[in-house]
């Protein structure tokens, strides 16, 4: 029987003690929060009133190798890039050269989504909010995994995604629309997305160490490798490629960086250093960011975390709006492959917070982020390490109950309808592309064609529907695999289901729609949609 030691800080004491290099309370629940998660490496900093008050890493860059993690180790900031997209912006509206209710049509004549209505009407603004009517992480597939298409195949390719809802009728978390504000930002100022932030955000901060690309990533340099699980055991992985998208999630940062970057954001724009004149952004362009454009659900939080429950929850521009016991926070996470992190900002303590982390556990990242948070809010003590832990199993258990009922309710005698090789040929999808279908030796293999880790072999399920078993066992995303047969046995279309509810939500198997252009030998069919 497992028992998590109760919190061992209290947080008065905690406050005080962060003026110091290394506090040892903080020392303390960092090391049990690494061993609860499987954490390998970790780096956390805490800026305020105007100075950083803590900056340090934790444990190490790769499992199995003693390189230890800095304040200068570099992580995938994954989706903590999006506050950078939105302040380029608001660089380019402080200089006149856009303004955030812009058509997007007016600087990208050729930008088209599934709805004319919409494509008419998008803003420079809704890019940013998640409110355009894309489902959850609508197209996220045509560039993760890492795949082969380019940027503009990527927003090309946004005129065949339908919409899942109204435009602007409810709040829907997407990748892609970033990659198209980065255009905006590339045809307003003349630069390329990553030259902007390098030049314009990076070099006047004094964020010599982060970069836009893993490509920057040199051997023997201070990186902290992502791990991820593979059936359960934890591995390290390749960081993922992002350049396809890199508006949305490319940055690589250290905690040292992006104390910088967390300094400007709470002195509303102004550089370090000055009498307020110098700035980034203007405070006008930071209010904007930091006000609600997309009010979020708020749904029931867990029962071992119910003391996150909010008042209110918003999207701003690149930023997440919520209180916290009583204060507003300014926020967002991040997750890649093998790289989860928070940045936490209480414009009101002029307090910030960046934890980031080597492996994909939610509880890593966040358990420290809200013991820092209490330590200067106050209130009840809550010990989020086993919290976070118990919101964790909870969470597991129901998704095991769930793939259980649908292994229990099969019809595990059943048969295919057709030959295993009649399911062979090519498939496509209007916004997604081709994947094909192939007999290896007596088994189905799938492949996405423009996505090389999606490839997998298919175990007959019941009936007409198989489970793609990646070969990549770190994706942990198996999926459904269905087919459905035209009234002449041909196959007619292929749709796919993520197997577990904790497959993450950039697997969007349920959007795509295949149907069959080639059967296996090279006859072409007749396709059934556009």
């Amino acid at each position: 029987m497992r028992r998590i030691l109760a919190l061992l800080f209290l947080f008065a004491p905690l406050t005080a003690a962060l003026a110091q290099p290394a506090p040892k309370e903080l020392d303390a629940l960092v090391q049990r929060t690494m061993t609860a998660f499987e954490v390998p490496g970790m780096a956390i900093a805490v800026v305020k009133d105007g100075k950083v008050v803590l900056s340090k890493g934790y444990g190490v860059r790769k499992l199995g190798e003693a390189a230890p993690v800095t304040p200068e180790t570099l992580f995938g900031i994954a989706s903590n890039t999006k506050a950078f997209t939105a302040a380029a912006l608001a660089m380019l509206v402080d200089e006149g050269k856009l303004q955030w209710d812009d058509r997007v049509v007016d600087h990208l004549p050729a930008f088209q989504m599934y709805d004319p209505y919409v494509t008419r009407e998008l803003t420079v603004r809704d890019l940013l909010v998640h409110r355009s009517g894309l489902g959850l992480g609508a197209g996220d597939l045509l560039y993760f995994p890492a795949s082969s298409y380019t940027e503009d195949e990527i927003v090309a390719k946004l005129r065949h995604i339908r919409p899942a809802s109204s435009f602007r009728s409810r709040y829907a978390y997407d990748n892609i629309l970033y990659l198209v504000a980065g255009k905006v930002i590339e045809k307003a100022s003349g630069q390329r997305w990553g030259d902007f932030i390098r030049e314009r955000i990076f070099t006047p901060l004094g964020m010599k160490a982060s970069n836009t690309s893993v490509a920057d990533f040199r051997p023997g340099a201070n990186v902290a490798i992502p791990h991820a699980k593979a059936d359960g055991r934890l591995r390290a992985i390749e960081p993922m490629g992002f350049d396809n998208n890199a508006p949305a999630a490319a940055i690589n940062s250290s905690v040292n960086d992006l104390s910088r970057w967390m300094l400007v954001q709470l002195a509303k724009g102004a550089l370090p250093g000055g009498d307020g004149t110098k700035r980034l952004f203007s405070e006008k362009q930071s209010r904007e960011m930091w006000s609600a454009q997309t009010v979020l659900p708020i749904g029931e939080s867990p029962k071992p975390l119910a003391a996150l429950q909010p008042e209110f929850s918003a999207y701003g521009l690149g930023w997440n709006l919520r209180d916290y016991r009583g204060h507003k926070v300014v926020t967002h996470t991040g997750g890649l492959p093998g790289y989860v992190s928070r940045v936490l900002l209480v414009p009101s303590l002029g307090l910030g917070v960046a934890v980031l982390t080597n492996q994909e556990a939610r509880g890593g990242f966040e358990a420290p982020a809200f013991a820092i948070l209490d330590s200067y809010v106050g209130g009840p003590r809550t010990d989020w390490v086993a919290a976070f832990k118990a919101a964790d199993e909870e969470k597991t258990k129901k998704a095991e109950l769930a793939v259980s009922e649908k292994r229990t309710a099969r019809s595990a005698e059943s048969k295919p309808s057709l030959p295993l090789g009649r399911y062979a040929g090519t498939y496509r999808d209007a916004w997604y592309g081709d994947a094909a279908i192939a007999m290896e030796g007596d088994r189905l293999v799938l492949r996405f064609l423009r996505t090389p880790s999606l490839t997998g072999e298919l175990e007959h399920w019941q009936y007409d529907t198989f489970v793609a078993r990646w070969r990549d066992r770190t994706l942990n995303a198996d999926a459904f695999v269905s087919f459905s047969l035209k009234p002449d046995g041909s196959i007619d279309q292929m749709k796919l289901q993520a197997v577990s509810p904790l497959t993450d939500f950039s697997f969007d198997f349920q959007d795509l729609l295949f149907t069959q252009v080639k059967q296996a030998g090279g006859e072409a069919v007749t396709q059934t949609r556009p």
